[in-house]
């Protein structure tokens, strides 16, 4: 491992340390340094504050699930990763709780829904037969993602991930099966439409 992945990796157990004990907004750069004694100038060198080690966490960690080694054509395949991602923000609700927290500029929230567009357009994209998927979509299916794993992590009882993959998978088949057959039955458009 490189030098700077080793200061990276150090800074950011230090802030996952911190945001276990304190609230984020009340976590500053010189207590993060502190925390594993490092400078502020090390500090900056690698990241811009710590909402960017917060979105590198999430980042780094992604790439150990293997992202790019999901077919998103395959039905298999993305719901094995979405019980890998379902079980590492379990096993990392402490720190996505306080993530999702974060309100405003460079929110964690806005990150994961840049994490999740290119998912949804590719998939849509696949689904529909069209390469150009509308940013309404988009929006619409990365703004309910992230409300449910925020919903998710941050409930009292938080249920573990396999239960609420198998509860999406259930809703995804029956609403998808009860919209397919309502849609043979009423087609919203017609053929004269040109749609």
């Amino acid at each position: 491992m490189s030098d700077s992945n080793i200061t990276k990796r150090a800074l950011a157990a230090s802030l996952r340390a911190l945001m276990e004990e304190h609230p984020f907004e009340k976590i500053n750069v010189a207590q993060i340094c502190d925390r594993c004694g490092m400078n502020r100038k090390s500090f900056y060198y690698h990241f811009k504050d710590k909402y960017d080690l917060v979105n590198w966490i999430f980042d780094t960690d992604l790439i150990s699930l293997a992202v790019s080694e999901v077919d998103l054509n395959d039905n298999n395949s993305l719901w094995q990763f979405l019980e890998r991602l379902g079980n590492y923000f379990y096993e990392n609700r402490a720190f996505y709780r306080s993530a999702f927290q974060i309100k405003g500029q460079n929110s964690f929230s806005d990150h994961f829904r840049e994490f999740t567009h290119p998912l949804f357009k590719n998939r849509l994209a696949a689904l529909v037969g069209e390469e150009n998927v509308d940013e309404f979509i988009l929006d619409f299916f990365s703004d309910a993602t992230l409300s449910a794993v925020e919903r998710w992590l941050t409930a009292k009882e938080c249920v573990p991930p396999g239960q609420l993959i198998e509860r999406l998978r259930f809703l995804v088949q029956k609403s998808t099966a009860a919209l397919s057959e309502e849609a043979a039955q009423n087609p919203v458009f017609s053929e004269k439409d040109g749609n």
